[in-house]
């Protein structure tokens, strides 16, 4: 009888354990919740993009309130990293090791996120958009990351064009950070200007702890540059503005989507940011679309406090393929099934640029976003908007 009663309970803890529910065993979902962490400089001489994952904070409150998705809500962890890759790694390691996230969504910075790649692809992390456009993420292809930005090589590539063909500048300079940020900026650019036969007059790099940018500047001057394009952290686009204004030197400046908070830029430049061009991957902030609207409703309710800006609704940007991702993996969410739901992303639209995706045959099977527009900063900080939405990776 003994041996009976323990098969009994042996079966009904086998039939009990193959009619639970998958999600059980995942680690960073419950019954009711989704866990999901986010890094960004909340300090340091990056902050301004600090805003980023706070806006994806406002997505998650907006969720929740309608209910979560498929009965779950969503739980955010947020991480001060500094823009300094050493704190980026350990908070990677919490992510994984103490709290235990289902994913990791945005996350500024190329050296940082770098140092832990790795690190969550091992674990088997879904990763949706790094906020860098960098060939890392897709190259060599990660099965867990899922990129979103436009590639910088392609976007400084198609920038160049627009400066050279549409507005007639044919000497141009570069000035860059001294990383693979700033390095794949100048890789398009040369690519370019190779393809015309032509070389930068000049190219002037600043390491990320550089503060003295007077001799940049002259570099800049001397070169005879008709056009500058930076790429760059804002604390130096501010300082090299500020340099060049100092000696005289005003050419026009162009410059990644990655400083496209215009309002932000023209304050701490103090009006030197007016007559930028940029190039946008996501809706101005006085856009009228559906979803703008909505969204600035919610910052009025949610975060009244928050500046709203290109850098700070970039955290929605960069969250929403992940939430769509969610949605159409259903009730049994895995790793898995969020991959092959995101697999069906086919020219989807948020606020950002159309995010397509696929089984990855190739590299840019993994690359969502492709397009961007441009723009011209007004002396009030408004933009004027030059384009519509251009394919700038073919």
């Amino acid at each position: 009888m003994v041996k009976k009663n323990l098969f009994g309970v042996g079966l009904l803890a086998f039939i009990f354990f193959i009619s639970a529910p998958a999600s059980a065993a995942v680690r960073g979902v419950t019954d009711t919740e989704i866990l999901i962490g986010q890094w960004g400089p909340q300090t340091g001489p990056a902050a301004p993009w600090g805003a980023v994952a706070r806006g994806t904070d406002l997505l998650v409150k907006m969720i929740n309130d309608e209910g979560g998705i498929h009965g779950r809500k969503i739980k955010y962890y947020l991480r001060d990293d500094s823009y300094m890759p050493a704190k980026t790694k350990a908070i990677a390691k919490e992510f994984v090791e103490q709290i235990g996230v289902f994913a990791v969504v945005g996350g500024v910075g190329v050296a940082t996120g770098m140092t832990a790649r790795d690190y969550l692809m091992e674990n088997k992390v879904p990763w949706c958009g790094p906020v860098t456009g960098v060939y890392e993420w897709i190259t060599p292809i990660q099965k867990y990351l899922f990129a979103i930005y436009p590639l910088y090589d392609d976007e400084a590539f198609n920038l160049t064009g627009y400066l050279y063909e549409k507005l007639g500048y044919k000497k141009i300079a570069m000035f860059y950070q001294n990383d693979d940020y700033g390095k794949q900026g100048v890789m398009g650019v040369e690519r370019y200007l190779l393809k015309h036969k032509i070389k930068l007059v000049e190219k002037v790099s600043a390491e990320v702890t550089d503060r003295d940018l007077s001799t940049h500047a002259l570099k800049l001057k001397n070169s005879g540059a008709e056009a500058v394009i930076m790429w760059t952290m804002p604390t130096h686009a501010a300082l090299i503005l500020a340099e060049t204004a100092k000696i005289g030197f005003k050419p026009q400046w162009a410059t990644s989507n990655t400083l496209s908070d215009s309002a932000l830029m023209m304050g701490i430049t103090k009006g030197l940011w007016a007559g930028m061009i940029n190039s946008f991957f996501g809706e101005l902030p006085d856009s009228n679309h559906p979803l703008m609207v909505k969204y600035r409703e919610a910052h009025k309710k949610y975060a009244p406090q928050e500046r709203w800006g290109v850098f700070y609704y970039a955290g929605i940007i960069f969250a929403e393929p992940f939430f769509e991702g969610l949605r159409r993996a259903g009730r049994n969410l895995t790793p898995e099934t969020w991959i092959s739901a995101m697999e069906t992303l086919k020219n989807w639209q948020g606020i950002g640029p159309p995010i397509t995706y696929g089984p990855p045959k190739t590299p840019m099977d993994r690359q969502g976003g492709k397009h961007v527009f441009y723009g011209k900063v007004r002396p009030d900080g408004t933009i004027e908007r030059l384009t519509d939405w251009i394919q700038i990776t073919k």
